[in-house]
């Protein structure tokens, strides 16, 4: 498809046809793979992420709590009152097949079965550091920490899981890191799991993770498009859970989804030591969790 996409458009160009031309699919690996190997120079990447808050709220009048839980998948919205159907309808119809379809039959993957556990680990631990010597450790013949890399990058490229980096300044130091492991979507999280939405929402220490795994899919999402790099920061015992850099300014992140506030010594020392960050606390007595939800993150530097 992409030699005769090639061979039109070249023929609009002689031929003086502004034409514009856009190409759509559900498989991103396949527009990527064949946009760069034969398209180069001739098109423009416009980025549609996973649906943001606003976008299901305005559409289907979803709620801050249940998009926390189920998530942004569009398709999915009239499986959630039932959801025994829609967790399986997560899993076969957009896990499987996008791992199935769009990885493993557009590219190179000599241990399939190693795929398919890095994403349920990637998942299970979304929101959470954890370096590649102990995801060897908790992988079955994970081979060596080159591979996890790669195939971490793969199903980042298919917007399942990808891995933040740590902030360290230097680019080199950051490539290094240890990954923060995070989602792309929440469903991919909610619908591996036994806990209802209710039983989900009842505890309180698995809501505060579902909370912050929910923010930093936003964030990935929506900086994407827009030139932001979002990192994570850790210092010895002291973290910040978000890091977004726009140019030489950064915004330095802490989520907070409980009422019991404590005190948040990595913000302070992540001041201390570098210049030109805007400290932000969200949820508790900071910005309120549904209103960052529908921020723009270009206004976060204001």
């Amino acid at each position: 498809w992409t030699e005769t996409i090639k061979k039109l458009w070249d023929e609009d160009s002689r031929n003086s046809i502004e034409m514009k031309v856009i190409l759509l699919g559900s498989s991103l690996l396949l527009l990527q793979q064949g946009l760069n190997e034969s398209l180069g120079g001739r098109f423009e990447m416009i980025r549609l992420t996973h649906w943001s808050l606003s976008e299901m709220n305005e559409a289907f009048g979803i709620s801050l709590e249940k998009f926390i839980y189920f998530g942004g998948y569009p398709g999915s919205v009239w499986l959630i009152p039932d959801e025994k159907r829609w967790k399986n309808y997560i899993k076969d119809a957009l896990i499987e097949t996008t791992i199935s379809r769009d990885i493993l039959m557009m590219t190179k993957v000599d241990k399939p079965a190693l795929l398919k556990q890095l994403f349920e680990l990637g998942a299970h631990y979304s929101a959470h550091i954890l370096s590649y010597n102990k995801m060897i450790g908790q992988l079955q013949d994970a081979g060596n920490t080159t591979t996890l890399a790669h195939y971490l990058r793969l199903l980042s490229s298919a917007g399942m899981v990808t891995g933040l980096s740590k902030y360290a300044g230097e680019k080199v130091r950051q490539r290094a890191s240890s990954p923060k492991f995070q989602v792309l979507n929440n469903a991919l999280i909610t619908a591996q799991t036994s806990r209802s939405f209710n039983e989900s929402r009842s505890n309180p220490e698995l809501w505060g993770w579902l909370v912050e795994s929910a923010i930093g899919a936003y964030l990935v999402n929506a900086c994407k498009a827009i030139g932001i790099n979002v990192y994570y920061w850790r210092q010895g015992d002291k973290e910040i859970d978000f890091l977004l850099e726009k140019g030489d300014q950064l915004v330095a992140i802490e989520v907070k989804s409980g009422h019991r506030m404590k005190g948040m010594p990595g913000l302070r020392l992540f001041t201390d030591l570098f210049k030109n960050v805007k400290p932000l606390l969200v949820g508790g007595t900071g910005l309120p969790i549904e209103d960052f939800l529908q921020t723009d993150p270009n206004d976060l530097f204001n």
